[in-house]
């Protein structure tokens, strides 16, 4: 057995059995690490102003002693970091408190790790975009006004059913809502009538949805299914024709209404009120920016429009409210345009189940496709619209959309980038110093003065074109014809010329891989601005963006852009609007409506999915083995029926139709298919005489048709006169 030894106590009471260290001894103390620290307080002597004899004496932290004990503590490496992360929050604390209380702005800075806010217009400008947009009926909605905008007085709104004058509040309290002074109401229970229910009837025009009621039944921010969603739209809207069950509580699905006549013709004061309230000291909330703060003068607005219902219209197009929708289409026209053009012969109402459409009745939409004629950073030649002409003659895709049926209804613009951007007062000055392909603040520069083998060269006879030019450089792309070939400069162009579009002349954009599948009346009624949203983020898509003519609204938006490099991407608009507290004038529609299966290829709402049922965007194109009895089973009917239309998100290099691709519109356009035909086979002799001649190879199609090829036929048949469109109409040569 051991024991211990050590010395004795020798002096004094022996205060217990421990072994006594002798305090001099160094090693010990420097083991403890108590060998000569430093102390925490180091005095600091300052001179007193005005007083020679006498010092202030102030005691501050001992760095050596706050590192030392961050050392022994933390250890040599990690003491030092914590000890640094300390020393610079405590710079950025003073700073901060600095900047909000000690000087003119009166606000906390912002943190390094946040993004600078995009806005650049005075808070009282946006006080006036918003009451622009609701004096000119853009905000048909009881939706709340962010309370940051600082409305004192509840402003009139033409767009909503008049009701009597509300409360100011309590003092120093800001109104949220409007005061509507439009005219009233009448929902509508749409269904089709015996005998006629074997197709939904036509939306009644002047026809109105209430995007309210929508957002109700759809908006996944309050957990609402898309499946769910896709039934009221359909019921609705008429849509499900003989099909309807006996279903409870179906009054709360009504969701289109018709405004009555304007007879009182309230909205007649409303602009000169607007005027009036530019004299108006309005408290915002948010704090007056100090002119040297700004980027720009105060925004100049024309008076607001007048607000006027569909029965008090002249005529049943709104001039102030035209019905066009526009795509934008770079390099060869494809089978991608040519179904979303088929897409919308089949659904809208174009008359041409008439032979003289009655235009005292109904309001014709028109369809503008836009064509880029050459790369995006490219510069049109002077003969760019003939030569755009001459190759959509020549092209099997594009041809039949020249025939003289059409012509009131479908028209080819050419786009000229500098032209557009001039025409718009927002843009016109200051665009040329600004770097025109900007996307989520990354830059992809365009030289000015291209090497040679890459300069783009003017040719008399034909179109741009771009000699010894490598086709897979990104500066020279037309179209994306492959995964790994992306047009990127033309996809950050069309961000940008959507915007132009509907601010110079109104209407809706669409992007190019969109799909029709239902008349829009209803859409066109309701006249404020709407994208939709971003899947499952608070974000905007803008493949479908609707915005009216020279808005207030556009005005934000563009003079926002411009000090903000040009970006149009959808992320960073979602950007200006939350800064600006404009959200509520862009309304953020649910994806249901326009883009039904990409919450589930996200894997949300898997356990009670649409119809059809997509995990992915490709099955659009290739549908699983284990689902693809669904399309010729159900055929264009059973497809997310209840949208307005559907986004497959690109997929530009995959066939609608890969046995027959190529347009299949029957012996009036027997030509271009032959030509089409032996561009897909090149051994068919392209000067046959007949599309059903002998030395044309037989189709094979696969056993399974796939939904994108269903979709496709289904158009085509309509336009051969095999079948009426989708509310039984039959089309009319």
């Amino acid at each position: 057995m051991t024991t211990s030894i050590y010395l004795p106590h020798t002096g004094g009471r022996r205060r217990n059995s421990l072994p006594s260290f002798a305090s001099s001894s160094s090693a010990v103390q420097e083991k403890l690490g108590h060998h000569n620290l430093p102390p925490w307080f180091i005095p600091v002597s300052l001179p007193i102003p005005g007083v020679k004899t006498r010092r202030l004496r102030l005691f501050l932290p001992n760095p050596r002693r706050l590192h030392s004990s961050s050392v022994l503590r933390f250890g040599k490496k990690a003491g030092t970091a914590i000890l640094l992360f300390g020393f610079l929050f405590l710079v950025f604390i003073t700073f901060a408190f600095t900047k909000r209380f000690g000087t003119r702005t009166k606000k906390w800075p912002r943190p390094p790790f946040m993004k600078p806010s995009t806005l650049v217009v005075r808070p009282e400008d946006l006080q006036r975009i918003w009451q622009w947009e609701i004096a000119s009926g853009h905000y048909p909605s009881r939706r709340s006004i962010p309370e940051e905008i600082g409305f004192i007085i509840p402003p009139r709104n033409p767009g909503i059913p008049f009701q009597r004058s509300t409360s100011r509040g309590r003092v120093g309290t800001y109104a949220n809502s409007t005061r509507g002074i439009g005219a009233e109401r009448t929902y509508l229970e749409i269904k089709a009538q015996p005998p006629n229910i074997a197709y939904p009837p036509r939306p009644v025009p002047g026809g109105v949805a209430d995007l309210d009621v929508v957002m109700d039944n759809c908006d996944f921010s309050e957990h609402k299914y898309v499946r769910d969603c896709l039934e009221v739209l359909r019921v609705g809207a008429g849509l499900d024709a003989g099909n309807r069950l006996r279903r409870s509580k179906i009054d709360e699905w009504k969701y289109i209404y018709l405004e009555h006549a304007d007879t009182r013709n309230p909205t007649r004061a409303v602009g000169s009120d607007f005027a009036a309230s530019e004299l108006r000291d309005y408290t915002t909330g948010q704090g007056h920016l100090h002119d040297d703060d700004l980027e720009y003068p105060p925004i100049v607005l024309p008076p607001p429009l007048q607000h006027r219902p569909y029965a008090s219209l002249p005529t049943p197009c709104d001039p102030e409210n035209p019905r066009v929708f526009h795509m934008f289409w770079a390099g060869p026209f494809t089978d991608k345009p040519y179904t979303a053009l088929l897409s919308f012969l089949y659904t809208q109402n174009t008359g041409l189940h008439l032979q003289v459409p009655p235009d005292d009745k109904i309001c014709r939409p028109q369809f503008w496709m836009w064509i880029n004629p050459g790369p995006a950073a490219s510069v049109p030649n002077p003969s760019a619209l003939r030569d755009m002409y001459n190759e959509l003659k020549a092209n099997p895709w594009a041809s039949p959309f020249l025939h003289p049926r059409f012509k009131d209804i479908i028209q080819f613009k050419l786009w000229n980038t500098t032209e557009q951007l001039d025409s718009i007062p927002e843009l016109k000055d200051e665009w040329r110093n600004r770097d025109l392909f900007n996307s989520l603040g990354e830059v992809i520069p365009v030289p000015q003065d291209k090497p040679k083998d890459e300069e783009i060269v003017e040719v008399a006879e034909g179109a741009t074109q771009t000699s010894n030019a490598d086709p897979d450089n990104i500066l020279n792309r037309t179209g994306s014809k492959s995964s790994s070939t992306y047009d990127r400069l033309s996809v950050i162009l069309s961000d940008m010329a959507r915007f132009i579009l509907c601010h110079r002349y109104g209407g809706t954009y669409l992007d190019a891989d969109t799909i029709f599948l239902r008349d829009w009346e209803d859409l066109w009624g309701w006249k404020g601005a709407f994208a939709y949203r971003w899947s499952r983020l608070k974000r905007y898509n803008t493949a479908v963006l609707h915005m009216n003519k020279g808005s207030a609204l556009g005005t934000f938006l563009f003079r926002t852009a411009l000090k903000n490099d040009l970006d149009f991407h959808p992320m960073t608009i979602a950007r200006y609007t939350k800064d600006a507290h404009l959200e509520g004038l862009l309304l953020r529609l649910p994806d249901a409506l326009f883009d039904s299966a990409w919450l589930n290829t996200e894997n949300y709402q898997r356990d009670r999915p649409p119809q059809p049922y997509f995990t992915d965007f490709a099955h659009f194109f290739e549908t699983p083995v284990v689902n693809s009895a669904a399309p010729q089973a159900f055929g264009f009917d059973g497809f997310f029926k209840g949208a307005y239309s559907y986004h497959f998100h690109n997929f530009w290099w995959k066939p609608f139709d890969p046995p027959r691709n190529w347009p299949d519109l029957g012996s009036r356009f027997a030509a271009g298919e032959r030509i089409a035909r032996a561009t897909a086979t090149p051994s068919i002799l392209v000067n046959n005489t007949s599309a059903d001649s002998e030395q044309l190879p037989p189709v094979v199609d696969k056993r399974d048709l796939d939904w994108a090829t269903v979709l496709k036929r289904t158009f085509e048949a309509y336009v051969r006169g095999e079948r009426p469109n989708m509310y039984g109409e039959w089309l009319q040569w």
